[in-house]
């Protein structure tokens, strides 16, 4: 994809969080505690479902890929800012700056599909459980992770086209830690209201789209599972399973929606959210799963004291 002759600018300089020192160095010391257990706890999580034989069920084999779509999306922003608090200028090049743009909603708007894939998978396991077998066989699993795949990128390559087009002759100042859709398309030196509209219907609406029906299927299965006479030990995994994705898809998309669903203008929470969404956010999917997830934890477990006797 060629850019245009008439973009000047050949890098951007970050604002970053804050200016100040103190408050730089102490969020420099979370992100690094964060990021050395979102890789490990993300891997835990993959490697466990890899091995364990009693993990074979289709919520698992999402919940590997949807671990490992959180450590490559911890890559995209986390190293980066780690090393521009240590640098006086912090700098990235134009192409840098599409290209992390392009893998941010990539791997987000992935992650965001896969989220509802799941919620598809616990609807035909609770309220369809005599057709869930023949619905949810390998095949039919792997076509949909190559849906999210191919759905994520469409998402992420219509930003990256709309913003290729754009001219950028001056002035190169972002007002944040990393390059994103709301910050780099105010420097364009053109008129962006048609650009901002398409943008917000293809995040925004998008997101909320989701959001809405996601919070909608699981109302549903929870009323289900409620109403359901199966036996207790059963409807309080179904219970705690679907009440796991529920604080997940809050946690996503609550601060997706703040940033993509309105118009580009600067609020003062922006950078707070942005950075719980990009750097928080992959830590949380990993600690919540494991610790509300007994098969998970309790494989695990077998896993470490394995290798501890090992």
């Amino acid at each position: 994809m060629e850019i245009e002759n008439s973009t000047v600018v050949k890098e951007f300089i970050l604002l970053g969080l804050t200016q100040s020192r103190n408050i730089q160095l102490l969020v420099f010391m979370l992100i690094l505690i964060f990021y050395l257990i979102i890789l490990p706890g993300n891997f835990l999580i993959i490697l466990t479902i890899r091995l364990d034989p009693g993990l074979t069920a289709p919520l698992y084999f999402f919940l590997g890929n949807l671990a490992f779509l959180d450590a490559s999306y911890s890559f995209i922003v986390a190293p980066r800012m780690l090393v521009d608090f240590l640098s006086e200028k912090k700098v990235i090049s134009y192409r840098n700056c599409i290209a992390q743009l392009f893998f941010l909603h990539f791997l987000g708007g992935g992650e965001g599909l896969l989220l509802v894939v799941m919620a598809f998978d616990r609807y035909i396991a609770i309220c369809r459980p005599l057709h869930y077998s023949t619905v949810m066989n390998p095949r039919a699993c792997y076509a949909l992770l190559l849906a999210l795949w191919l759905g994520g990128f469409v998402h992420s390559i219509i930003q990256v086209a709309l913003i290729l087009r754009l001219p950028f002759c001056g002035p190169n100042q972002l007002d944040n830690f990393f390059c994103d859709v709301p910050q780099v398309i105010k420097l364009a030196c053109t008129d962006t209201f048609v650009v901002e509209l398409l943008m917000v219907f293809n995040s925004g609406l998008m997101t909320l789209l989701c959001f809405l029906g996601l919070l909608s299927s699981y109302a549903v299965i929870l009323c289900r599972v409620r109403g359901s006479s199966s036996e207790g030990k059963n409807k309080n995994k179904a219970m705690s399973t679907c009440t796991t994705h529920v604080i997940i898809i809050l946690l996503m998309f609550g601060p997706a929606i703040f940033i993509y669903t309105r118009p580009f203008r600067a609020f003062p929470a922006d950078k707070v959210v942005s950075f719980f969404h990009t750097v928080i956010f992959p830590l949380l999917n990993p600690v919540i799963y494991t610790l509300r997830n007994q098969e998970v934890k309790s494989s695990m477990r077998r896993l470490l004291s394995r290798h501890v006797v090992c």
